[in-house]
């Protein structure tokens, strides 16, 4: 019980203390999860995030459930993820209740303001994490590029651009594989 608990307060605390969902939480999973408790490796956090993001949900929660599961099972699962949205619905419960009476005042707007540029930092951060440990070479950079332009330049679903990079992530594995074994 020790460590399901353990599970939900460090979820807990990094639901907490971040803005701007998933994207925004990586710095934080990383420096709790990977380096201080080691419950993870960077690139299991990278996997989660990726799987996180083909899953229905919110990535934090879905990273959070994936940790958890891998951990203690089942029960890991259910605790770091209430741990994870625990302090949200918390926060949001309290704002729900006072945000009309305070939208109006100017420092309430520019508070607001100041919280949304620190999110597109921490996002930032996360892209370029992201950048460095997954675009390793050529076809990554290639795979990243046509991603970018179809999800910026065309009005086309994510779906579509996540689809479309299994099936070539799945092809160039193969090809890669086939290479490796026609020298061996």
């Amino acid at each position: 019980m020790k460590e399901l608990l353990n599970l939900f307060f460090v979820f807990a605390r990094i639901g907490g203390f971040t803005f701007g969902g998933g994207y925004a939480m990586l710095p934080m999973i990383q420096k709790e999860i990977v380096e201080s408790k080691k419950w993870a490796t960077d690139e299991e956090i990278m996997n989660y995030y990726a799987v996180g993001q083909c899953t229905p949900g919110v990535i934090a929660v879905n990273v959070a459930t994936f940790i958890g599961y891998k951990l203690k099972g089942f029960l890991g699962a259910v605790f770091a993820t209430l741990g994870v949205i625990f302090p949200s619905v918390v926060i949001i419960t309290v704002i729900a209740a006072f945000i009309s009476n305070f939208t109006h005042i100017a420092a309430v707007q520019h508070a607001l303001g100041g919280i949304n540029v620190i999110v597109s930092v921490l996002v930032l951060n996360a892209v370029i994490n992201l950048w460095k440990k997954g675009v390793k070479n050529l076809f990554g950079v290639s795979l990243f590029a046509l991603a970018f332009i179809t999800s910026v330049f065309f009005d086309l679903s994510p779906i579509y651009a996540i689809i479309v990079s299994v099936i070539c992530g799945i092809l160039w594995g193969k090809k890669s594989s086939q290479k490796g074994g026609n020298k061996k």
